[in-house]
């Protein structure tokens, strides 16, 4: 199966870079199934109930969620309702939403995706590491699924490292986000399990991190209150990475960094 994992989506910039990149990379690299994390997608701060249906509309086949999904309050009234739409597992039970679920893909294939958060300089939510113990429990890769894809949203480099071997040879991809800059370390763990530390945002990268320059500097450099935070706008840079996973075992064959359009500069490869 072939997939697509986009990293975060920040605000417009974000969103367009996606509307604008996707359908060619779908049909370029005859994408079966495509993944995009959302919790930015609301001008820098969560997701509407809108600009989810036009994610999902542009070919995304599941949005994945983070430390900033509730910052738009609608989202505790409509993601019940919506399956496609996830938040990290790891919050408390009752918490609105889930943070997994298993997919159709062509041929009758199913994907599970899995969306968990870190703990280390982020909220104090249940442990991360036994949250994937026991979704991992519930299905097997190459078994009762096709393809596992893992969101790992999280600040530290080595706790999302440190994911990655806990869980190689048990998921398709473990992916980090999160921090928005896209990571050099993209590779195939000895397990199988493809594996980027940090996947990048899809964003205006004239930026601080996807937002406006002018206010980080600020904060930065003055130690003062500033306004808030807003997203960047100029043409922002698709990042995503692309992974080959093999039929009969769902472990990866091969996995390449995307990133299209904007200031980064583009990648190209044949599939």
């Amino acid at each position: 199966m072939r997939l697509l994992f986009c990293g975060d989506l920040v605000g417009r910039s974000g969103r367009q870079a996606l509307f604008d990149h996707l359908p060619g990379l779908r049909e370029r690299l005859a994408v079966d199934f495509v993944i995009a994390n959302g919790e930015n997608a609301a001008g820098g701060f969560g997701i509407t109930k809108k600009i989810c249906q036009e994610i999902l509309a542009a070919g995304v086949d599941v949005i994945s969620g983070g430390n900033h999904s509730w910052d738009q309050r609608e989202a505790l009234g409509f993601i019940d309702g919506e399956p496609r739409l996830l938040r990290p597992q790891n919050y408390p039970d009752g918490t609105p939403g889930r943070g997994s679920g298993v997919f159709p893909a062509p041929r009758g294939r199913k994907v599970m995706v899995l969306n968990v958060m870190g703990r280390l300089f982020m909220d104090p939510l249940d442990d991360p590491f036994a949250c994937v113990e026991r979704s991992l429990a519930r299905q097997r890769l190459g078994g009762t699924v096709d393809v596992i894809v893992l969101d790992f949203h999280a600040e530290a480099t080595s706790e999302k490292m440190a994911m990655g071997h806990f869980v190689d040879g048990r998921v398709s991809l473990c992916v980090g986000t999160h921090t928005h800059v896209p990571t050099a370390d993209t590779m195939i763990l000895p397990g199988g399990t493809a594996y980027q530390t940090d996947t990048g945002m899809c964003g205006d990268y004239d930026s601080v991190i996807g937002m406006d320059k002018a206010v980080p500097l600020a904060r930065f450099t003055r130690k003062l209150p500033t306004d808030r935070l807003s997203p960047a706008s100029g043409e922002g840079t698709l990042c995503a990475v692309y992974v080959e996973t093999d039929d009969a075992t769902g472990l990866a064959r091969r996995i390449e960094p995307v990133r299209a359009g904007g200031r980064l500069a583009a990648t190209s490869f044949e599939p």
